[in-house]
């Protein structure tokens, strides 16, 4: 067992090994957070994403970071998560819960199978990392719980269907406004922070015509950053966010304005 003397709170994000994961986890690190990461697998190339990540957090000040590599979708991969972050830091501060895809296709062309699989990686495990964390949560000073949504919860267009990942994106801010109403007396705050069209990473960004599109379709006329979507989760993981419970943050450039 492995436990750090820092007093600095432990962040435990999934989906850290890229795109808006890997850049929060490279804001915290320059806040010296102590920082638990999670990728799907440990696969080479998924490895070698997370030791860059892992390498530019380390320079850029992190207490420490610990990766823990499982493929969510069931309640075990949950434990896995929680259980080595307290067995190796003996603490657990605060939670993101980045991890999720985006598919677009029209309803017919989904399944039951992809369907049910939307929302095990991504509302259900969000419940369970909740549930299993508010005793490490409540104990903390700073128990934070921030779920990544996304526009497509809000904003629906027939050329561009995702109903599969709308349906769980919405469950998940479902799930994050009744955990934050049941939990508010506690000091935990749970939020969600729902962004638009984000550049995840350089080498996703081979079509120009669709972020051309994307980008016509934002009131803004911008792409985010995945840095513009991770300083708002680190506001809403900071102290000076303690009194926001419940909230869907949208970062997207007035994509979802009514």
């Amino acid at each position: 067992m492995s436990k750090s003397s820092s007093t600095a709170p432990v962040v435990l994000i999934t989906g850290a090994s890229s795109g808006i994961g890997a850049a929060l986890a490279r804001r915290l690190a320059a806040d010296e957070r102590r920082l638990v990461l999670h990728a799907r697998r440990s696969d080479a190339k998924a490895g070698a994403a997370m030791e860059q990540v892992v390498g530019a957090c380390r320079e850029l000040g992190a207490g420490e970071c610990h990766v823990l590599y499982t493929e969510l979708g069931d309640e075990s991969a949950v434990r896995h998560l929680i259980e080595g972050t307290l067995e190796h830091f003996g603490q657990l501060d605060q939670i993101v819960s980045n991890a999720g895809y985006a598919l677009q296709e029209g309803i017919c062309a989904s399944t039951w199978q992809s369907l049910s699989r939307a929302f095990e990686v991504m509302p259900l495990t969000f419940a369970a990392l909740i549930r299993h964390a508010v005793p490490s949560l409540q104990a903390s000073a700073l128990g934070r719980v921030v779920g990544v949504s996304s526009f497509v919860a809000h904003r629906f267009d027939a050329d561009t269907p995702f109903p599969e990942t709308a349906a769980a994106k919405a469950a998940m801010e479902a799930i994050a406004k009744s955990a934050a109403a049941e939990l508010a007396a506690t000091g935990i705050t749970v939020n969600c922070v729902a962004p638009g069209y984000t550049r995840k990473d350089a080498t996703r960004m081979g079509n120009a015509a669709a972020w051309t599109m994307a980008a016509a379709r934002t009131p803004s006329g911008r792409i985010a950053t995945p840095e513009k979507i991770a300083e708002a989760i680190r506001f809403l993981l900071s102290d000076g966010a303690s009194h926001i419970t419940g909230q869907v943050v949208h970062v997207d450039g007035g994509l979802t304005l009514a």
